[in-house]
């Protein structure tokens, strides 16, 4: 009897617990609703079915509660033990992703960004999103099977009408990944003259460096050291960017301190440590000094005003000609089958299984976005050297604590060239990269062996041609090749 007494008491708190638990879920399903982002009337996604099918879809997750700032949240947010927990949730979900840029977009009827396109791609297509502690609270935020198609859907829809590449294959227009088009529009007179500052050794401070000293071209773009050797052999504190398609980045430098390419060709003249000038008067004395300078700046800019902004105006637009097209995975992506083999094929399916596209994708294969160096595992933790100024990453420039640790994500073109890798210089093969990246960005903390070796096979295809000549075999001072007369674009 006192059995059936107890078990019909745990019976009876169980569905006490049950309804409660109902309760609870149909309020928040409301709340959810209530508060949920709203387009204006005005918004042209509300003429657009698919976009507004993913609209549909994310609205109904509530991505704004974790990825987005001073949202409105659910009240359990404030209960002690709660809130301990979903503090720890929030910082991670905006540590990981920003929503509200993707919210604007949809709201204003402009595509998101490459990269943005490609990390919702990759938590959709690995159904990690939402996670199974807020569906608890909020089951009707299970994205079902349609919901997650229209998702994808949106993201290839708008990569084929804002991003792709003229001449990319019908059934890659989608893809994360484009060719690089065969060219970008140039001021080939301020190109000229911009080539011959970047081989100029007169910008540095004792005449011993130039651009190119850092940026070979016969290199990858880089200089195959550990971090930048400068001025009197002094060693800088990062490793050095590939100036190869640095055009397509939204900025310059590993915590994108230079806004564009002018910006970024100043830095390293006045930098102490690399080439060691003091002064932009005296720089410009010296080539205003030297023969053919004065007549090519009239001819480039209209007058002989020769300064900062002349002389790294035309060190940029000479550097927006160093893109490097017709890589043998372009040449996949525009149709052609037996571009790239079975092996890197898998590879490139690989690439984008364990998530490495969802930071990596557009022209330049990266270039697009920042983001945290270990976000998905303790990655200068386990470092064994001491941390350095040059490891703070963005925050140097935002001086904002969420931006610490958070670097540019690096351009992959031709990037079977351009090591040792990483801000660091730290890794020493493709296969060590590929491993740490996998380890520490994605999910899948131990790749197979058979997936390093295939990744790393599909990294090679991405070597491309400079001026039409493979990477590999580009001398130091390729000439520049401006289009015959006619045919010249003047921005």
């Amino acid at each position: 009897m006192r059995s059936s007494t107890i078990t019909k008491g745990i019976a009876g708190l169980v569905a006490l617990g049950v309804v409660a638990w109902g309760g609870t879920v149909t309020y928040l399903e409301h709340f959810d609703h209530a508060g949920a982002p709203q387009l204006p009337a005005s918004s042209p996604t509300r003429q657009d079915p698919t976009a507004m099918a993913a609209f549909a879809a994310l609205r109904e997750v509530r991505c704004d509660y974790c990825h987005t700032q001073n949202v409105n949240l659910p009240f359990y947010f404030s209960l002690p033990l709660a809130n301990q927990i979903m503090k720890r949730d929030l910082v991670q979900g905006q540590r990981h992703f920003e929503y509200a840029p993707v919210l604007t977009a949809l709201q204003d009827g402009k595509p998101p960004s490459v990269e943005q396109l490609s990390r919702i791609e990759e938590v959709i297509t690995q159904n990690r999103m939402p996670p199974a502690a807020y569906l608890l609270m909020h089951p009707h935020a299970h994205l079902d099977e349609k919901q997650r198609a229209d998702i994808l859907k949106w993201v290839r829809e708008q990569r084929e009408r804002y991003y792709a590449t003229p001449g990319v294959a019908a059934q890659f227009r989608g893809e994360p990944i484009q060719p690089i088009p065969e060219s970008v529009d140039v001021n080939w007179k301020k190109a000229e003259l911009g080539r011959a500052l970047f081989f100029d050794k007169g910008l540095s401070g004792d005449g011993t460096l130039n651009c190119a000293s850092c940026h070979g071209l016969n290199k990858g773009g880089v200089d195959n050291l550990t971090t930048a050797t400068g001025i009197g052999g002094q060693k800088g504190p990062i490793n050095v960017p590939t100036v190869y398609n640095a055009v397509f980045s939204m900025a310059q430098f590993w915590n994108g301190r230079a806004k564009d390419l002018a910006e970024q060709a100043a830095g390293p003249v006045m930098n102490p440590l690399e080439m060691g000038s003091h002064d932009w008067v005296v720089v410009s004395d010296h080539v205003r000094s030297t023969p053919g300078y004065a007549e090519q700046f009239t001819a480039a800019f209209g007058s002989d005003q020769i300064d900062k902004d002349t002389i790294t105006g035309a060190i940029a637009e000479y550097e927006k000609t160093l893109i490097t097209p017709d890589s043998r995975f372009d040449l996949y992506l525009k149709g052609d089958e037996k571009a790239i083999t079975a092996q890197e094929k898998r590879g490139y399916e690989r690439f984008k299984e364990i998530g490495c596209s969802g930071c990596h994708s557009g022209l330049a294969v990266g270039g697009d976005a920042y983001e945290i160096l270990g976000l998905e595992g303790p990655y200068f933790e386990n470092r064994h050297t001491q941390l350095t100024d040059a490891d703070e990453g963005r925050m140097a420039v935002t001086h904002k604590e969420g931006d610490r640790e958070r670097f540019k994500v690096p351009n992959l073109r031709n990037v079977e060239l351009t090591g040792p890798w990483l801000h660091d210089g730290s890794a020493t093969t493709l296969e060590q990269v590929v491993r740490e990246m996998a380890r520490y960005e994605t999910p899948d903390t131990d790749i197979a062996d058979q997936d390093v070796t295939d990744i790393v096979a599909f990294l090679k295809t991405l070597t491309g041609k400079y001026e039409g000549i493979p990477l590999k075999d580009v001398p130091a001072d390729q000439p520049l090749q401006a289009p015959v007369s006619g045919s010249d674009s003047q921005n």
